[in-house]
């Protein structure tokens, strides 16, 4: 299942299947007793992708000024675009590291996540089709497949930098994206993209708290101290420092706490 979502191109295709999937999969572990077999399959290096948005180096990709209304077309291209990635990295996560022995609950909620972001990603869609737009109809980043590909034989680098870098930073940038369209009051798409971002920020919290909750379960696992390592990790696989200002309310609700993420910031050289 996770290798058939990764080998769809077409946008609203490949969310329908993870969506299809994930509520197979959630019936077939309804009653939590019976245990399902795992198969197995190669994941491809890269996930397929629509011809459409063209894929630019992300000192490339226009910036554009948020109060206006491309540039709010601009900043929900941007937020699509993510999800659609990050629905490819949690199937990715499950295919690419199936031969290391994890409990259900490692599965359960990678499903789940998959399947939240793909209401995500289609959530945001409905926006840009209200306004007039539609996915691809912009340049998109082009760095979003280049943590998977240098985290492809690590999971715990995965886990660190995927989960609890890179969604954790979502966590604290959305806030200000519901203000910008908030303050667009009745322009069009705005109520839909303020409901539609709620909806994210809610369930991004538990992406956050997945990665965590397994990356500290391998690090029990294999008698390793998680906040040294979590630091080594980032410092090996993410390219560059985090970002301040943190929402660490957020980021301790989802089991990160600062010592993890301060010492790998800017502001602390």
């Amino acid at each position: 299942m996770a290798v058939a979502v990764l080998e769809t191109a077409d946008a609203r295709a490949k969310c329908a299947l993870s969506r299809d999937f994930a509520a197979k999969w959630k019936a077939a572990r309804a009653d939590g007793a019976t245990p399902i077999p795992l198969g197995r399959a190669a994941p491809p290096d890269r996930p397929a992708r629509p011809p459409q948005p063209p894929l630019l180096d992300p000192r490339d990709v226009p910036r554009r000024k948020p109060g206006t209304e491309a540039g709010r077309t601009a900043i929900l291209h941007a937020v699509a675009h993510i999800e659609l990635n990050a629905v490819d990295l949690h199937w990715d996560i499950i295919a690419r590291f199936a031969d290391l022995p994890m409990p259900m609950g490692y599965y359960d909620d990678w499903v789940q996540a998959a399947d939240e972001e793909s209401k995500h990603f289609n959530l945001i869609a409905d926006c840009l089709e209200e306004m007039g737009s539609f996915y691809g109809a912009l340049p998109a980043h082009a760095g979003m497949w280049r943590a998977a590909e240098d985290t492809a034989n690590d999971i715990m680098g995965r886990l660190a930098v995927v989960p609890m870098v890179l969604e954790a930073r979502g966590l604290d940038v959305t806030p200000n994206m519901i203000e910008v369209f908030r303050r667009a009051g009745g322009a069009p798409g705005a109520a839909r993209a303020v409901a539609a971002m709620e909806v994210i920020y809610a369930e991004e919290v538990h992406h956050v708290a997945y990665g965590s909750k397994w990356f500290h379960f391998l690090c029990g696992r294999e008698n390793i101290d998680p906040k040294p390592a979590f630091h080594d990790l980032v410092r090996r696989y993410f390219h560059g420092a985090l970002k301040p200002p943190f929402n660490e309310e957020k980021r301790a609700e989802a089991g990160i706490p600062p010592d993890f993420y301060w010492p790998l910031s800017e502001k602390s050289g």
